[in-house]
């Protein structure tokens, strides 16, 4: 009888290829959110928006991101209860909560990863959260699809997925451990980076240091808390300065960031007409939002919107906005930094040409290991051995000399949307630097073969 079982639970389960993790197992429960058209629309949404227009490769999907989430959630927990399972009380309600907000963490994001929440939505006068939407959609699909699945455990998957350390009330539930395997609150180290750091890596053509299997094998929950083997200390030192450095070279690479400010001017201007900022409140409406959006524009033959066709156009011919230079803020002027505006620059101009703002971009990167300038590692707590139930943080100095003392950036890039303008533009940018700082702060001058598309673009 308990072979008959086994074979006809294997029969229901669908089979999934995954390039990072191998074979990946949905069980039915699962199938019946996965078969949507609200999750399928996540094949529609790359997981890095535009970074493929500069890394290639880079075309995965948030879809096999949420597999991948998914499938690491299932790990994670089955290792919990495996060596502590009765101890904890672990029961089966709380594995399919863990495996569900794993796989649906993301399906309330909007087009071209992050840069339509924290770029387009707040030119256009909105704040919002993608977290948000997730727990709206979840409600959608359940009503709309019909699923028959039990409210309270909806109603943990939903929390789950908004886990944060805004959200104290939570930190009373019971067995708070859970809550730190997809969107970890309490110290940022979760399933979801450990599957978006790998995958970005591999889909980048860069190497990846990091292992997650090593932490997810030796974890203990203490307390209440999932904790990590002392010795395994550098190695999440290595999760945050691995997620540091992909910030850095691929998801703020100057380029890519130039592609993006240009798709948010293009966006911005053609909101008024195809009212993009009407389907972030509903459910119904927002899946039906993706990356398609730049298609819509560029094909569209109504002139309100040739404005932003022409932009879309400059960036298939790369004729991208010009990077004019960079400086990472003094470490001294990090505490009381504001983001520099086009309107800084413009105001520090000083020669013939008279800039309008309309004429700059700026893009101010922040780059840390999560939490600014704090050590994030100082957040985790570990233990000494599988004998012993006592957790403690451990400082940076004592662990080695060679680690930062220090955990964050903030890089300010200006941009000249015209080619003719490279000139003026770096030119008022160093204006702006030395009346704010007393001195140049970027690291070279604009190279002269910048300068000097303002003469080729003259003859052109």
């Amino acid at each position: 009888m308990a072979n008959d079982v086994v074979s006809v639970e294997r029969k229901l389960l669908k089979h999934v290829r995954d390039n990072v993790h191998g074979n990946i197992f949905l069980e039915p429960i699962f199938l019946k959110f996965v078969d949507t058209e609200e999750f399928q629309r996540l094949r529609d949404l790359k997981q890095l928006g535009l970074t493929h227009m500069v890394y290639p490769g880079a075309v995965h999907t948030r879809f096999e991101h949420s597999l991948g989430v998914y499938w690491l959630a299932e790990k994670a927990i089955d290792i919990i209860k495996k060596y502590q399972g009765q101890e904890l009380g672990i029961e089966r309600f709380d594995v399919l909560a863990v495996k569900l907000a794993g796989l649906l963490h993301d399906v309330g994001h909007g087009p071209f990863s992050h840069m339509f929440e924290r770029g387009f939505l707040p030119r256009v006068g909105c704040i919002w959260s993608h977290e948000e939407m997730s727990v709206k959609m979840i409600n959608h699909m359940v009503d709309q699809h019909n699923i028959d699945i039990d409210p309270e455990l909806i109603k943990k998957v939903k929390e789950m997925i908004t886990a944060s350390s805004h959200q104290p009330s939570q930190k009373a539930k019971k067995n708070q451990f859970l809550y730190d395997i997809v969107a970890n609150g309490r110290n940022e180290i979760d399933v979801d980076k450990f599957d978006y750091i790998v995958r970005d890596s591999r889909a980048c053509g860069l190497g990846c240091n990091f292992q997650p299997e090593r932490l997810m094998e030796t974890m203990q929950v203490v307390d209440d808390e999932i904790c990590y083997r002392a010795k395994d200390y550098l190695t999440i030192h290595k999760l945050f300065a691995t997620r540091a450095d992909l910030h850095r070279t691929v998801y703020t690479h100057a380029k890519v960031k130039a592609i993006e400010l240009m798709v948010i001017d293009a966006m911005v201007k053609a909101n008024p007409y195809l009212d993009i900022v009407s389907s972030i409140h509903q459910p119904s409406d927002f899946w039906k939002l993706d990356d398609s959006i730049l298609k819509t524009i560029e094909i569209s033959s109504k002139h309100e919107l040739k404005e932003s066709k022409d932009l879309i156009q400059r960036i298939r011919r790369r004729d991208l906005y010009q990077f004019c230079n960079e400086f990472s803020v003094p470490k001294e002027s990090l505490d009381y930094f504001k983001d520099i505006t086009p309107q800084d620059i413009v105001c520090s101009q000083k020669g013939c040409i008279n800039l309008k703002e309309d004429d700059v971009a700026v893009s101010n990167v922040k780059i840390d290991l999560t939490y600014g300038s704090e050590n994030p590692v100082e957040r985790i707590n570990f233990f000494k051995d599988y004998e012993s139930k006592e957790k403690f943080p451990i400082p940076n100095e004592r662990i080695s000399h060679l680690l930062p003392a220090f955990n964050k950036d903030v890089i300010v890039r200006v941009y000249s949307k015209k080619p003719e303008l490279v000139e003026a533009v770096a030119a008022a940018f160093e204006n702006y630097q030395v009346k704010i700082f007393g001195r140049k702060a970027q690291v070279h001058e604009t190279p002269e073969k910048k300068k000097r598309r303002r003469l080729l673009s003259s003859f052109a």
